[in-house]
């Protein structure tokens, strides 16, 4: 009910807004109407004002037709400068605004995605942590839940990774670090993390060796785990992600592949916005905040290098990001 309301009350202020700027721009071309109109019997008047058989009549009557023709101009050409300024201002003012709507929106998504997002592997956690301690478990059903409890945790952990590290990149806070990394190394072990982590899944990997190249380990390793952590999301349990890392000239390409159902043509851009997610709100059923790409991204061409999403044929998308290497 409250959305509802609110749903109204931005329809009522858009109303209003472009009723204020049609009274605007109507009182504006009315004055201009008025001024010409007043000009005209202004100029009218003098000439009737003058006597025909004076000297120099022809000449007066020139100059005040001149003089008619430039306030015609002037009037004109104020009349369109404050126009011109109105509607840059109008536009500004209306993306300015439905900008602001939209980011509070997403931002209230965001708030509404991250208290799921903790309360989830917390909730999991206490129970799992409870079970192990009251109940009398066989060895195989407590590994289960130590390593279920290892996933939430993760999980966890990577949420408060993407939440502080984008803050930080935000507010400019940040300090890079650069040094020579081996790219290569640092795939693998993210790789060899999340097979450790989802053991039910497949994944296909080709990581050509010593690929170097200068950035922040840390940033790095945080996007190479929000592209593959995005691939398993958006991908069944039975669809294969493939990784795949190799040296074309002086660039490193990183490819990410799922088989998910992919990404429309229209969304491919704004993936990576700050706190957007594709689908709809009410009907999503994937887990995320919407911070994942959209700090991936900050990453890549902060490290100088490129990101972009393709199709992948038959289905799902290819996260491609380019990076120098040394």
């Amino acid at each position: 009910m409250a959305n509802y309301y609110k749903r109204k009350r931005f329809t009522v202020i858009t109303i209003v807004y472009w009723f204020l700027l049609i009274y605007i721009i109507t009182a504006l071309l009315f004055w201009l109407l008025s001024l010409l109109r007043q000009n005209t019997q202004m100029a009218e008047y003098k000439i009737l004002q003058l006597k025909k058989d004076e000297p120099g009549y022809v000449a007066q009557v020139e100059a005040i037709q001149m003089q008619e023709k430039t306030k015609v101009a002037q009037y004109i050409g104020e009349g369109a400068t404050f126009m011109l300024l109105i509607l840059v201002g109008a536009v500004f003012v209306y993306r300015a605004t439905r900008r602001q709507i939209r980011l509070n929106n997403q931002q209230q998504n965001f708030m509404m995605a991250v208290t799921h997002e903790l309360k989830t592997p917390i909730a999991v956690t206490k129970l799992n942590l409870e079970t192990l301690i009251k109940r009398k478990l066989e060895e195989h059903q407590r590994e289960k839940l130590i390593n279920n409890t290892l996933q939430e945790a993760n999980r966890l952990n990577t949420l408060c990774d993407n939440i502080l590290v984008a803050s930080q990149l935000d507010a400019g806070r940040y300090l890079f670090t650069k040094e020579t990394l081996n790219l290569s190394d640092l795939l693998s072990d993210s790789i060899s993390n999340f097979e450790e982590r989802f053991p039910e899944r497949h994944f296909k990997y080709d990581i050509e060796k010593e690929i170097f190249v200068t950035g922040d380990a840390l940033l790095l390793q945080l996007a190479a785990n929000n592209l593959i952590d995005n691939a398993i999301k958006y991908s069944a349990k039975d669809k294969t992600v493939t990784i795949a890392l190799k040296k074309q000239g002086a660039k490193a390409v990183l490819e990410i592949i799922d088989e998910g159902e992919g990404i429309r043509g229209q969304e491919k851009t704004r993936v990576f916005e700050k706190f957007y997610r594709s689908g709809s709100e009410s009907t999503r059923r994937t887990k995320g905040t919407g911070l994942g790409l959209f700090l991936t991204k900050k990453i890549i061409t902060d490290h100088k290098g490129t990101i972009k999403v393709i199709d992948n044929n038959p289905s799902g998308c290819i996260f491609v990001c380019t990076l120098a290497v040394i």
